[in-house]
Order: structure tokens, then sequence, then C-alpha cells
């Protein structure tokens, strides 16, 4: 990642921190235990979480790992990083999980160290995702397993095509017209970044699924703790007031104090967010698999796939 990659990501995760754990961000957690579900981990297992973000995937993996096993999560928001140390020292797993501040294509790390790698909705931020792929797969053990999950299509539908009308009228040049999931919205284009990274046979489960908002608010929240906050902290107050008072003329989007956006709501409250979403995850060289249910988001992930061990290695399957 370029240092001015690094540099972006860094500032707008640990600001959104302040927001990744409410309850409208609960995918999160969601669809890292529902990854970590399907590798099967085993106690005494070694494993790397990357893009681990506040502790998704990389607790609940330290819980099937402990006591004697060991999680390491990279992350290049320390202060997401801080959300999943504390959390692990709430849960007596400090021993188990530690976290390391890192890019993770200058991760030191042996080829072969890690019984699995994790990587929850992170592997579309690599400048090259081919290369980091390869890099990842190196990593896991003869034996051992390469978990991915990422978006699908209609990620944050309806209320992220709101949102970004909304943007456009206010500040064009910060419109997204392609974000860095796109080149992964579907099982075809998955399973070719994985073959293309050496990674063979892997098996891939496409999930549609839907998350209802409770209110505005919740689609706000979601902004205020995920990527999007970039765009929101691009904005002057001064374009958050016009906002304001353009959304009580329209009554279209949510009147928080400096809010920008939401969606319509039915006449229940709720606000469905459709997605499509694939998900799986990889083991040198054999494959299972691991779905992900995404709440309001689309998301497309591999299943585990095993690597396949060669008569003189030693590694585990799970």
């Amino acid at each position: 990642m370029s240092d001015e990659g690094k540099r972006r990501a860094q500032s707008t995760y640990n600001a959104a921190a302040d927001h990744f754990d409410d309850a409208a961000l609960g995918f999160w957690d969601r669809y890292g235990h529902a990854t970590v579900e399907r590798l099967e981990l085993y106690r005494g297992a070694t494993v790397l979480d990357v893009c681990a973000g506040a502790g998704g995937s990389a607790l609940p993996a330290a819980m099937r790992v402990a006591p004697t096993g060991r999680v390491l999560a990279v992350d290049l928001a320390d202060n997401l990083l801080a959300l999943t140390r504390r959390k692990a020292e709430r849960a007596g797993l400090s021993s188990v999980l530690s976290t390391r501040c890192a890019d993770v294509d200058t991760l030191e790390e042996s080829d072969g160290r890690f019984d699995a790698v994790i990587v929850v909705f992170g592997l579309f931020f690599f400048p090259d995702m081919t290369a980091s792929t390869a890099r990842l797969w190196r990593l896991v053990a003869p034996g051992g397993k390469l978990a991915v999950t990422t978006w699908g299509p209609r990620l944050f539908e309806p209320a992220i095509s709101t949102f970004w009308a909304e943007v456009s009228a206010l500040r064009p040049e910060l419109n997204r017209a392609y974000q860095p999931w796109d080149s992964l919205t579907d099982p075809a284009k998955l399973r070719r970044l994985l073959r293309d990274a050496g990674v063979h046979d892997a098996e891939i489960v496409a999930i549609d699924d839907t998350s209802p908002l409770r209110a505005a608010e919740d689609f706000w929240t979601i902004v205020l703790g995920s990527g999007y906050r970039a765009t929101h902290d691009a904005l002057t107050p001064l374009e958050h007031r016009d906002r304001d008072q353009r959304d009580l003329r329209h009554r279209r989007l949510g009147r928080r104090p400096g809010g920008l956006m939401s969606t319509d709501l039915r006449e229940d409250g709720l606000c469905p967010m459709r997605c499509g979403t694939a998900s799986g995850c990889t083991s040198r060289k054999s494959a299972v698999a691991s779905p992900s249910w995404s709440s309001c988001l689309g998301g497309a992930a591999t299943l585990p796939s095993t690597r396949p061990r060669s008569n003189a290695s030693q590694g585990r399957t799970s």
C-alpha cells in the first residue's frame, strides 16, 4: 500500500473507531463470527487476522484456540486495535490475542507460520490484490486455511444511493462512482483473484440477505463508523448545515444535527437494505465454505480452503 493510501486508511478508520461498535454496525461482529465458524479452528492453533478492525473475527478466533493457541490481529488503525485489546482483556484473552499496527504487505512473518489466515472485508483495500493474496496464502501452513470474506453487489442499498446523491449535490468531486470492493462483487471475480494468486479449487458461496434499520439514525451511524467516514469528514460545517436545511424541507433525510442522510422509512419504521454476498474460506489447497450474512450490505467471500500438504510437511488440518 502506498504511503498516501496508508495515511488515508489510518485516518479514516481511526476516526471511525468511535462508532465502530455501535449497534447499527453489528455486521462487523456477525460476519466475523460466521467466517470463523467455517474455519473449524482447534485449540492451540496459530491465527493471523488481517485488516482485523475492532476484533470482529479475531476475538471469536481467540476463543476457539485458547488457552494454548495464539491470534495476531493486524490493522493500520490503532484506535480499532485498542478496542480489540480492551475486549480481549475483558474476555480474559489477553494472553491469546495480540495486536500489531502494521501494513500487511510488509508484515515480517515467515512463510507457513499460521494454521489459519483470516481477511474479513479488507482484501479489496490492497492496491495489488493478487500479490497480497498470494502473500497471505504463503503464510498459511500446510494443512492450514485461508478465509476471505468480501462484499457483494447492492451494498447498503437503498440508503447508499441517497447518500451519494446528497453528497453530489454539495460536493460533486467527493462522489465515488467506484468502490474498492466493486472488483470482487460476485463469486466469479473472487474465484479469478484466488486462482491468479495460486489458490485453486476454493469453494465460494454467494448469500443474499437484508438487515432492517430501525430508524434513519442507524444509517447515519453506519456512515460514521465505516469507510464512508472520510466523505463525512471532508464536508465543511457550512455544508453540513446546508444539508440539514434541505433535509427538513424535503423530509427525506435524517434530522440529526450536523447530519446528512438516511433513507425513507416504511410505515413500520423499518428500512430494509438489500445485499448480495458471497463468502468463503480457502485453506491451503483444499476448500470449505464460509458464508457471510450481510445486513444492509452486500458481501462476497471465499470459503475456507485447505492448503495441501506435501509428504514431508508436518502441518495440521482443522
